[in-house]
């Protein structure tokens, strides 16, 4: 007769690709219940974005089939996303479990596309996520959801006297263009005031119950982004760059920053890096190619993604209407769809490390 230890022992055997640890150690069976035969739990997964989810759940299948005596199994998959930084050092945003913040060395590499879509692509696995255009001296995002700023209603919580996000397709927003004076005024601000109001929006925003916060950086090494590393612990920091040769040497340069600032790294996005030609299905590297794979294999990080060039990103872009809304099967969303579920995975990682830590930490020692 097959028992409780039996099923265990089976399913140790079952090893999550990403962390290279079974999914027993990882606490992922919950409420294991065998009766007569029948057996039944739950088998949560880490976040609902990873990419090998499917693979994980016929790996249990497949193990259970494997044992005699086992006549019926009721599995329920859900998933609950890892805490990805150290939530002792702040808190003010305790109901953050994961930030993951985008940059780039340099402007007009399509960071905040790259963060918009990513976050839509995030929320369409189901995870709670929110953006933050953190680029004051020129927000995007209202323009890209067509959320134009003084026409946003944004309410205030009096009670908490925070910030309340208002939401888009699911993905709570907050942006500096929601309270500009006028559309297309510049920002013109001094490093310190600059900083003071990135660390309002992070910290008096009601960023309640996130699996992932996206911070869309302004590009460069400036006041925000060593504002946001000093200020919040992150989970990581997300590199966009394009396949020119300028482009991945400037993002390099970024990355070096943040190692100096020791922010884990998550990897890398490569944005326009192909046009597939309709006609003759054929890839066309028109901005060249390698950019990303040399920022990858020169920082020892993953290229996490490869979104393709495409007219459409650039209209939606333009008329409020992201690619992963409109077009949800083009190359282009699926390419992002890919990158979100890669960067997912690699936040687990991060938050596997993060908890052995903080175990060892509290592990009593012995003279």
């Amino acid at each position: 007769m097959v028992g409780v230890d039996d099923v265990i022992n089976k399913l140790s055997t079952v090893i999550d690709p990403d962390l290279n640890k079974d999914i027993v150690s990882m606490g992922m069976i919950k409420d294991l219940d065998l009766n007569s035969g029948n057996l039944k739990f739950t088998l949560e997964l880490t976040t609902p974005a990873c990419p090998f989810n499917e693979q994980i759940e016929s790996d249990v299948r497949k193990a259970i089939d494997e044992l005699d005596g086992i006549n019926n199994l009721d599995m329920n998959v859900t998933a609950k996303v890892m805490e990805g930084r150290s939530l002792d050092a702040d808190e003010f945003m305790k109901g953050v479990k994961n930030i993951v913040a985008v940059a780039s060395g340099k402007g007009g590499v399509g960071k905040s596309t790259v963060a918009l879509n990513l976050s839509l692509a995030l929320a369409k696995t189901g995870a709670k996520v929110g953006l933050l255009d953190a680029d004051i001296y020129g927000p995007s995002i209202p323009l890209m959801l067509g959320m134009k700023g003084t026409e946003m209603d944004v309410e205030m919580d009096q009670e908490k006297r925070k910030l309340v996000p208002p939401e888009y397709e699911g993905i709570k927003v907050v942006s500096f263009g929601f309270f500009a004076e006028q559309e297309h005024q510049a920002a013109i601000y001094r490093g310190p005031i600059i900083s003071g109001i990135v660390k309002q929006f992070l910290v008096d925003t009601n960023w309640t119950d996130l699996d992932y916060l996206i911070v869309d950086l302004p590009p460069g090494t400036g006041d925000i982004p060593l504002t946001l590393a000093q200020t919040i612990p992150i989970t990581g920091i997300l590199v966009v760059t394009t396949p020119q040769e300028v482009a991945s040497s400037v993002a390099s340069k970024a990355i070096g920053m943040f190692d100096k600032l020791n922010v884990p790294m998550l990897g890398v996005v490569e944005n326009m890096s192909y046009f597939e030609c309709s006609k003759c299905n054929e890839k066309h590297y028109i901005f060249g190619k390698g950019g990303a794979e040399k920022i990858s294999e020169k920082h020892n990080m993953p290229l996490l993604g490869a979104i393709p060039l495409n007219s459409g990103i650039m209209e939606g872009s333009d008329l409020g209407k992201p690619v992963m809304i409109t077009q949800p099967d083009s190359p282009s969303a699926k390419a992002f769809t890919a990158a979100a579920k890669n960067v997912a995975a690699q936040c687990s990682i991060l938050a596997a490390k993060l908890q052995e830590e903080m175990q060892a930490e509290s592990a009593p020692t012995t003279n």
